[in-house]
Order: C-alpha cells, then structure tokens, then sequence
C-alpha cells in the first residue's frame, strides 16, 4: 500500500519533476508537462458509481504516454488501478494510493515522467 508520503519521495527522485496546483489540487510536471495530481471524485462521479463503493481518497491521475498504454497498463491488473467514465479518451489512469504498491506506483510514475519530458530528458534518465 501507497502513501502520500511515498509518492512525494518517489516524486522527488524524478529529475525536474516540480509541484504545482490544478484546480486547487497538487500536481506534477516536467517542464510544464503534466505527469500526475491528485484526483478527487466529484459527485457525478460517485454518483456513476452507484452501488458500489467508491475507491478511497487520495486517489492518483497519472498520465500514460497515449490511449494505447493506458489500455495496456489497465490490462496488466494492477491493484489499485482504475478509470472511471470522465476519463474515457483521456490517456491516464487512476490510482487508489492505499491499493497501490509503491514499486508499481514508482513504475507508473517513472513511464509518465518518461512520456512527458523532452528527448534529451529522457535518455538521460534510466529510470
């Protein structure tokens, strides 16, 4: 199981991966392009849940590098990975942080840091 605290460590291991804000809620970038934030439900969300029990807060949106490897990413399984109706062709998944293991969370985080930075970023870093 993730925490806060292991996201904010994993964060801070990704070369220029900086914080800031979207719609009053933390998010990350790399040179200006997103690769994660903190993703409260709305109503119509939970709404859309109906019956069943939404996943529980914090919940994670972290970018995939397009449609296809979020379909694969959702496709491999692993606990505590999501999606949810609003994000239907949108390339990012959701991740419910106290599901998650950290290795996958940190694997996650890594491949949309990778998708996001410039060329030169990215081979310079092995992830």
């Amino acid at each position: 199981m993730a925490t806060l605290e292991d996201l904010a460590r994993i964060i801070a291991e990704l070369p220029e991966a900086t914080e800031g804000e979207r719609h009053g809620h933390p998010t990350w970038s790399v040179r200006g392009k997103s690769i994660a934030w903190l993703r409260p439900f709305s109503k119509a969300d939970i709404r859309r849940f109906g019956d069943q029990t939404p996943p529980a807060q914090p919940i994670l949106a972290v970018n995939t590098a397009d449609l296809h490897e979020k379909e694969g990413v959702l496709a491999a399984g692993i606990d505590g990975v999501f999606t949810i109706e609003h994000f239907n062709n949108y390339p990012a998944v959701l991740i419910e942080l106290s599901v998650i293991d950290p290795g996958d969370l940190r694997d996650l985080l890594v491949d949309a840091r990778l998708a996001a930075a410039p060329a030169e970023l990215a081979e310079g870093f092995d992830g």
